[in-house]
């Protein structure tokens, strides 16, 4: 039993932003259910690799939620989505800016069917401003807001992150602030719009650049595998590969030199005396460090290393960082059983709760796996249901099955 347990979660989103805002929502206890086009449903359905015809992308950002494939164009359609915000406390859609208000899902719209509701919108560029029309994505985000001009090796060619930071960072900040907006409406009563963009969302991130850029006018640089402001704090080369070292500051850099490699001389080198010396002469002062490292494995110095409280690790391919012990007995890797799928490991769940864990229900549904059940919760009969399908309103997996349609058949 999570700590959301009762949040109710109505989520149009798709490919990731929002699906992965809705996850950690529904991983901490919330009733999500998501609203997909009919014809094909999320985007993200689309992107392989596959197992079995299923997507395994969709798998990894989807599970804990029901599934309803939906047709809003159609009036019908419209008014089941209006009876479930009606129950929602929370609504989250990406569409760009306008679609709502062509669908009739506008926050306007939606405040006067349900007044409590918080309702979140997750875009590229945020609901106003002059590149609010603009569609966004993360890779454009990247380099719209900085970030790709400080990534890479200096004087090299701008170098994206290895991960879709924007559309997770995106997706975390909507999650924390639905939750302040939903403290707010539990104190108060009141529900309100939350307008998230992707390209803002890592600004926050820049705290040591925007220190030096605000004060002396520094615009920064990429750095490498070297931090902007400590030194050595990165990654170093031994015999037999890379590893990290963070020396954070001047104590653990002197027992780096004296109880790690032997090397006290170095604290008493002018080059490097002060962090600020250690950052203007780092080059000569990672050829101090490498020409001693040279000497043993990456095992056997991250071994002195922790002997010593020095800071520093392996640089771990996704394999072994799945495979690490440590991980595995914090739970962080799962497995869950899909009814196409069958078995696959995925994420756990990073925050740890001592009274109300969040838990691993289920996995991704199958395109309008619930419509069935979330109408008759609804208190549509039977036989309407039935008529919606037919009629093309909604899709529903297991329907389509008895008459043997099949999974793919959306069309």
């Amino acid at each position: 039993m999570g700590p959301l347990q009762g949040m109710r979660i109505l989520d149009s989103s798709q490919i990731m932003a929002g699906p992965y805002c809705s996850m950690v929502l529904a991983d901490l206890g919330a009733e999500v259910t998501k609203i997909e086009k009919i014809n094909g449903g999320d985007d993200s359905r689309q992107m392989g690799p596959y197992v079995n015809g299923e997507s395994t992308c969709f798998f990894q950002i989807n599970r804990n939620k029901k599934s309803v494939a939906l047709d809003l164009k159609k009036e019908e359609g419209k008014q089941i989505f209006y009876d479930l915000v009606k129950q929602s406390d929370v609504f989250i859609e990406n569409f760009r800016p306008g679609v709502t208000q062509k669908l009739q899902i506008d926050y306007d719209t939606l405040k006067e069917i349900n007044p409590n509701l918080i309702y979140c919108s997750i875009s590229g560029y945020g609901q106003t401003g002059p590149y609010s029309h603009k569609g966004g994505f993360d890779l454009v985000a990247q380099g719209m807001s900085g970030i790709m001009s400080m990534t890479g090796e200096p004087g090299g060619k701008p170098l994206k992150s290895g991960v879709a930071i924007y559309d997770i960072g995106a997706g975390i900040t909507a999650a924390y602030s639905i939750l302040a907006a939903y403290i707010h409406k539990e104190k108060t009563g009141e529900g309100q719009q939350v307008d998230v963009s992707l390209v803002e969302c890592g600004l926050p991130w820049f705290t040591w650049e925007a220190a030096a850029y605000f004060s002396e006018g520094t615009i920064p640089g990429p750095t490498g595998h070297r931090h902007r402001v400590i030194a050595p704090y990165q990654s170093v080369k031994a015999m037999d590969g890379y590893m990290m070292l963070g020396c954070g500051n001047q104590r653990i850099w002197e027992n780096f030199c004296k109880d790690v490699i032997g090397k006290p001389d170095l604290i008493e080198d002018k080059r490097f005396l002060t962090g600020e010396d250690r950052i203007k002469y780092v080059e000569e002062l990672e050829a101090e460090i490498e020409k001693v490292l040279a000497k043993e494995r990456v095992s056997y110095w991250i071994e002195k290393c922790e002997q010593s409280g020095v800071p520093a690790g392996p640089i771990n391919n996704f394999a072994q960082v799945v495979d690490d012990p440590h991980y595995n007995a914090r739970g962080m890797i799962q497995e869950l059983s899909h009814p196409i799928i069958g078995n696959m490991k995925t994420i756990g769940i990073p925050s740890k709760f001592s009274k109300t864990p969040g838990t691993l229900k289920s996995a991704s549904p199958i395109l309008g796996q619930h419509s069935e059940e979330v109408l008759t919760n609804l208190q549509y009969s039977k036989e309407k249901i039935e008529q919606l399908m037919s009629e093309g309103v909604i899709f529903d997996y297991a329907g389509s099955q008895k008459k043997g349609k099949g999974a793919g058949a959306f069309e």
